[in-house]
């Protein structure tokens, strides 16, 4: 980890870095098939946990914010295994990483934006189909959609990152949080 300029590290900068860098979680996410994997269960527990969010404010069905609550647990630790992962890409400050960390940083938005643009797209097409079919009133789908579009936008360059991820070459996963 290099410094850019002469910006100094605080305390919270360091224990992060030593958080999302914590060589004993490298097993989680060592190959890129488990990557694959805890992005594709990330993904099912958000979808999971949106329609939980949806179903208990649309349908009226409190029950199912305990639903939310459940799957909060799994979905936090799916997370921390992506940013060990990507070595805190996103979720570093910028004056931590490295040059080819900050490039990485932004080929990895880049395409996430993209991605979430097809995806509005997609959603502006259903949403008009729907409402010229008049089969759906376009107001009741106005909050799950958006809701769903919100989180994918929001999460949508953790899972690029995570699938994104290179295999770590052998001496750069001892590298410590002391080279701060």
């Amino acid at each position: 980890m290099t410094t850019t300029g002469a910006t100094r590290h605080t305390r919270y900068d360091r224990r992060m870095f030593a958080v999302m860098n914590n060589p004993r979680t490298n097993a989680l996410h060592a190959t890129a098939a488990r990557r694959r994997t805890v992005v594709g269960a990330h993904v099912v527990l958000t979808a999971a946990g949106v329609a939980a969010g949806i179903g208990a404010y649309a349908a009226d069905r409190p029950w199912l914010a305990v639903a939310v609550l459940v799957l909060l647990l799994p979905w936090c630790l799916a997370t921390g295994v992506i940013n060990g992962a990507t070595r805190g890409l996103l979720e570093l400050r910028t004056h931590v990483l490295d040059e080819r960390q900050l490039a990485e940083r932004d080929r990895v938005r880049a395409r996430a934006h993209r991605l979430t643009t097809y995806l509005l797209a997609c959603a502006v097409a259903g949403v008009a189909a729907a409402d010229w079919g008049g089969q759906v009133r376009t107001g009741a789908l106005l909050v799950p959609v958006l809701a769903a579009v919100f989180v994918t936008h929001w999460l949508m360059p953790l899972w690029v990152a995570g699938l994104a991820a290179q295999d770590e070459p052998l001496g750069e996963a001892e590298q410590g949080p002391e080279s701060l």
